[in-house]
């Protein structure tokens, strides 16, 4: 099995012909493990209209029949030509498993299958299994980083005709990611929103796809990291009267921490330049957030940081397992960080 790398995806959708009748698309985004197996479900130059040519199947339909899968790849369209299976939500169900295996002692006829798993590591015996086949590939699909949001943003708005600012491309950048197929919505959303407009502005992105609520999201993660208790309140005040769960704010923090974790330790184990980590791997961060993310990051060194990772993921469970005291648990928490940051801006470790 040939098993490419996230970015060679591109190049590989270009060819003229897909050398390859088994294809394993697999990965946390599950909108663009959907987004490409379709993809690649349309190159196989089998008619998607055509019931009597596709065969589409849920991988819990064979979990008990491994032999299924091969008794419909060696079976023949009613009227000739090439025939597609295609399977849905796979994991590592055993009968498709063994189904596999039992593909790659028999030779494909006409035949192409295009299987959507999830999110494989590469110990699990879906991934093993279809290693055993040569004329196979399997592409993973990640969530979108940086470059790749960016991509999206210029099809989707490009196909509409709207250009876009540098603030609304920034804050639209913050918004999107995790989901190719719901970032494509949102980013229709705006389209529909901005029709005819000859340039779309960053309020043109907050009305049309953000709310109060998320806006204040940000306000009480930047507030927990800058040190500013009083902002931090009216932030969580207004998330409280909003209805949405605090929860979001504490994950927010813990991404964040996250990210400081990494730029830290390029910092202090590799001897890198604050400057230098931020125009690297600072580059997503909305422009308006980075002077509070560069001053934590100067301030919270490795250790601290990675305590105070565990301390919020403690929160957070916390949250989840004692619901009715969510809010007062979660605001805890965050006024512990924030004081802790404002101590360190002020010197004191």
């Amino acid at each position: 099995m040939v098993e490419i790398k996230a970015h060679e995806y591109a190049s590989l959708i270009r060819r003229e012909a897909l050398p390859y009748p088994i294809i394993v698309v697999f990965g946390p985004d599950r909108g663009l493990v959907s987004e490409r197996a379709a993809e690649l479900a349309a190159r196989t130059n089998v008619d998607l209209k055509d019931d009597f040519s596709v065969v589409r199947l849920d991988a819990n339909e064979i979990a008990s029949e491994p032999a299924a899968l091969l008794d419909e790849a060696n079976s023949v369209s009613l009227f000739g030509g090439d025939r597609l299976i295609w399977i849905r939500n796979a994991t590592n169900e055993k009968g498709l498993v063994e189904g596999l295996r039992l593909l790659a002692k028999h030779e494909l006829m006409a035949t192409k299958i295009v299987i959507e798993a999830g999110d494989l590591k590469k110990s699990s015996s879906l991934r093993k299994a279809a290693a055993e086949i040569k004329l196979a590939i399997s592409i993973p699909c990640y969530a979108d980083d940086g470059r790749a949001i960016q991509g999206l943003i210029d099809e989707e708005l490009g196909s509409a005709g709207l250009p876009i600012d540098r603030d609304a491309r920034l804050r639209l950048a913050t918004m999107l990611g995790g989901d190719r197929i719901a970032s494509r919505a949102e980013l229709r959303k705006l389209a529909l929103y901005c029709h005819g407009a000859e340039m779309i502005h960053e309020e043109d992105v907050i009305n049309a796809i953000g709310d109060v609520a998320a806006l204040s999201v940000d306000d009480a993660v930047d507030a927990a990291l800058g040190g500013d208790l009083k902002k931090l309140n009216l932030a969580l005040d207004r998330i409280e009267s909003s209805k949405i769960s605090v929860f979001v704010v504490l994950r927010g923090l813990i991404q964040q921490f996250t990210l400081m974790d990494i730029m830290r330790a390029d910092m202090e184990n590799d001897g890198r330049q604050l400057a230098t980590v931020m125009s690297g791997r600072g580059r997503a961060i909305h422009f308006k957030r980075k002077p509070v993310f560069e001053k934590a990051l100067r301030n919270w060194h490795l250790s601290l940081i990675r305590d105070e990772l565990k301390r919020l993921e403690e929160s957070v469970f916390q949250t989840r397992s004692k619901p009715s005291i969510e809010m007062p648990t979660a605001r805890n928490a965050l006024m512990r960080t924030a004081l802790v940051s404002a101590r360190l801006a002020n010197g004191r470790r």
